[in-house]
């Protein structure tokens, strides 16, 4: 490939390399794309899964961010002459798996406060900590990490409501999670998804869930989004009888308010005698 930063604006030479390499499938288990630390993520991943000459032959199986432990912290409060978002953030954001390394150059006390930061702004990746980069691949390659899936295997716990904990997150980015039973009204749900990308797309590294739509029998809907680009689809595994029609939400970016984006997705729940 030619030199320069892959992510920046996802070049023909991306495509071009990763389709010759497709020829000789046989000859390599994966391939990992290492983009720099100034690098969006996004475009990569529109670009193999919108591609057909990519999304024939490709998935993207994980996200993965390397921090340095020791100088992480610095790189986090690192402020924008704009007042945008810094590139630590949203690599943080964007993560399924966060590679904590150089841990051996830090206390006990400034790992566990740097871990605790790091599951604010995005508590869904996995922190994999690690020295001198010596990372186990079997916790990282072939697990699929990035799917529509994920969502069904999240703890519990992900989804309870951080204001009744009183944690007062002051994170620029930070994650999301909701959850509420009952069943969705396909169409105002979508045009809430609408409303919302179209305003928000930006500020959206990352979206997921799973739903239960009214009149639709038990299959189960799951959804998987980085910026505006969504995928949606019937999970593999339908609701089982007496399962709660549970709905559960992702959402990790800039400047949320789960108060209001609670609000706005109960507000899709169907009720009878309304269309």
């Amino acid at each position: 490939m030619d030199n320069g930063c892959v992510c920046c604006s996802v070049r023909g030479d991306l495509v071009r390399t990763l389709g010759q390499l497709a020829t000789r499938r046989k000859d390599f288990d994966a391939i990992l794309l290492e983009t720099t630390g100034l690098a969006d993520p996004a475009p990569i991943v529109y670009t193999v899964q919108t591609n057909p000459k990519m999304s024939d032959n490709y998935r993207i199986d994980s996200i993965v961010c390397l921090a340095d432990c020791k100088h992480l912290e610095a790189h986090l409060d690192e402020a924008k002459p704009d007042g945008s978002v810094n590139e630590a953030l949203q690599q943080v954001a964007f993560a399924d798996k966060i590679l904590l390394n150089k841990v051996d150059l830090v206390t006990a006390e400034e790992k566990s406060k740097l871990e605790a930061r790091l599951r604010t702004i995005n508590k869904f990746a996995t922190v994999i900590e690690t020295e001198k980069s010596r990372a186990p691949l079997d916790r990282i390659l072939g697990l699929n990490s990035f799917n529509m899936e994920s969502i069904l295997t999240y703890d519990p716990n992900f989804f309870d409501d951080e204001d009744e904990k009183k944690i007062h997150n002051l994170e620029l980015v930070q994650s999301v999670g909701i959850k509420f039973e009952g069943s969705l009204h396909a169409q105002w749900f979508n045009m809430f998804m609408m409303d919302l990308l179209r305003e928000r797309a930006a500020d959206l590294y990352r979206t997921k869930g799973l739903l239960s739509f009214h009149g639709q029998g038990d299959t189960k809907f799951v959804f998987q989004g980085v910026h505006e680009q969504i995928n949606f689809g019937p999970a593999q595994k339908p609701w089982k009888e007496g399962e709660d029609r549970e709905n559960k939400f992702v959402f990790i970016g800039k400047n949320l308010d789960r108060a209001e984006l609670t609000k706005s997705l109960m507000e899709c729940l169907y009720k009878e005698g309304k269309k």
